[in-house]
């Protein structure tokens, strides 16, 4: 729907290529999508990024953004042209020092043709000089970018980074990051990774932020506006930063009393997934009316909705689970979402367990029995969900009681070999649910190819073997304590219209 289709006539095209020197015969345009079943049109094709440098200028009074960005990558075919998914107004394009023509396309393509072809495997510097009104922009009739009453957000999934960056937005193309942001005086600017420098010069704070290990675009964020921020280390050491808008009212004291905990659940979750991957950990919470968090990598995003109706470690949990389980191993395509969204909740199962608020096998036994199986819970495929499904609450809870079922088949010492080794077998890089259950099978010496066909890909309710050790008898269990906080962690999505991670 979205492809961009030349078709000259026969006569034309036959003088065209006569017309070309065989050895420029092979550049062609980049594809307009990296071939995501789930989203064909996101992402590119043709080029593969390694970095991201930044340099904005953000007034929150008008919601104005200028930019540069500068990202280097490197060729992949020979390419014609190609394209970076982006919305804002473009005044110039460099590549390789020499300026570019470009134009915009479709819902949110940037189309560059560089002024020579580049064969395959050059090393290019593309430079985008632009501005805008985020708020102003939308596509497919949404928007990603979250004004506030002192500033903007932005942080959103499967896609944000079209409202402030161009980008080849896709996991799988993970990049490192520099992000400076100036912004009047008295303003802050958040994102990911570790704070370089905050410079103030002429009413203006420029915040230079850096995120040295490869990072999802999806998982990129930016959040500006007037913050309470706090700097801490947990006991193993890992910096944490975290941020509160100034005017959160009666929702801060529940959001600083479980967010400031993110030390300690960076610590605990160490036990279960390793070292943690980044250099720093931490979360904010702006004042806005969403009501979902997600894993923004380092700079977990949390809305003050989560904190509603009290304090609530459990969300925490889960997104900084994601840290591991999404963000350091990061899914192959959208269809992987099982291993961001069930492991990130079974995190919370554990949790629930260590606190003493319901085991594992006891959560598991309240997702099967309180799910009849005609119930349409059981239809969705947490393996393979689909684009509409994509954060339905079966990939959730379905989703860990088929981790459950994995741990009740090969035992709680491969189980927990699995657990932890996964991050390090595939660190800073990508994965997809196939790549897990080879995993587990090699770790655990067994065949689980059954096991996760049941719980994974079968859109009928397990039969009660199959869900050995934590099927419900007779009639539905008495929910754990615990229970509602997990649930509160996911909801939000629905009634805002948004997705949720």
């Amino acid at each position: 729907m979205y492809r961009r289709i030349i078709a000259p006539g026969a006569l034309a095209a036959a003088s065209l290529l006569l017309a070309i020197p065989a050895s420029a015969a092979s550049y062609s345009p980049g594809a307009p999508g990296i071939g995501d079943p789930y989203y064909p049109y996101y992402g590119n094709g043709g080029y593969d990024v390694s970095h991201y440098g930044l340099r904005l200028r953000y007034q929150p009074k008008t919601d104005e953004l200028q930019g540069t960005a500068t990202i280097r990558a490197r060729t992949t075919q020979d390419l014609s042209s190609f394209d970076l998914d982006f919305l804002l107004d473009v005044s110039e394009v460099r590549v390789n020092g020499v300026k570019a023509s470009f134009t915009h396309a479709e819902q949110h393509e940037l189309v560059i043709t560089p002024k020579k072809p580049l064969a395959k495997g050059t090393p290019i510097t593309v430079v985008v000089r632009y501005s805008g009104v985020p708020s102003t922009k939308s596509a497919y009739g949404f928007t990603t970018w979250h004004r506030t009453p002192d500033g903007a957000v932005a942080a959103d999934e499967p896609e944000s980074a079209w409202w402030w960056f161009p980008s080849n937005d896709h996991p799988s193309d993970k990049a490192t990051y520099d992000v400076s942001v100036a912004v009047p005086q008295g303003t802050q600017a958040i994102s990911n990774g570790a704070l370089e420098s905050a410079v103030s010069k002429r009413g203006w704070t420029s915040y230079s932020w850096r995120q040295d290990k490869p990072q999802a675009t999806y998982l990129a964020t930016l959040a500006i506006g007037r913050f309470d921020v706090t700097r801490s280390r947990s006991k193993h050491g890992v910096p944490v930063i975290n941020a509160y808008s100034k005017d959160l009212g009666a929702t801060d004291t529940a959001a600083r009393a479980s967010v400031e905990r993110t030390g300690e659940i960076v610590d605990w979750l160490s036990n279960y997934f390793g070292p943690y991957p980044f250099a720093t950990a931490g979360g904010y919470v702006p004042n806005t009316t969403t009501g979902y968090a997600l894993e923004t990598q380092t700079r977990v995003y949390y809305s003050p909705k989560q904190f509603a109706k009290g304090a609530n470690p459990s969300v925490v949990v889960h997104e900084l689970a994601h840290q591991w389980y999404g963000d350091d191993v990061s899914l192959d395509g959208w269809k992987d979402i099982w291993l961001n969204e069930g492991f990130a909740t079974y995190a919370q199962w554990l949790w629930s367990e260590h606190e003493g608020q319901g085991t594992t096998r006891q959560l598991a036994e309240q997702v099967y029995s309180s799910h009849p199986a005609d119930d349409p819970f059981w239809t969705v495929k947490p393996g393979d969900p689909g684009p509409d499904d994509q954060f339905a609450d079966a990939v959730y809870d379905r989703g860990a009681a088929a981790i459950q079922a994995l741990r009740e088949a090969v035992g709680d010492r491969a189980f927990f070999r699995i657990l932890k080794g996964w991050p390090k077998a595939h660190a800073y890089g990508n994965a997809s649910v196939a790549d897990f259950e080879k995993y587990a099978e090699q770790v655990s010496g067994k065949p689980l190819a059954g096991l996760f066909d049941t719980w994974l890909y079968q859109p009928v309710k397990p039969a009660a073997s199959a869900a050995r050790g934590f099927a419900a008898a007779g009639a539905a269990v008495s929910p754990p304590k615990s229970w509602k906080q997990i649930e509160a962690a996911h909801q939000g999505h629905a009634a805002q219209g948004a997705h949720r991670g």
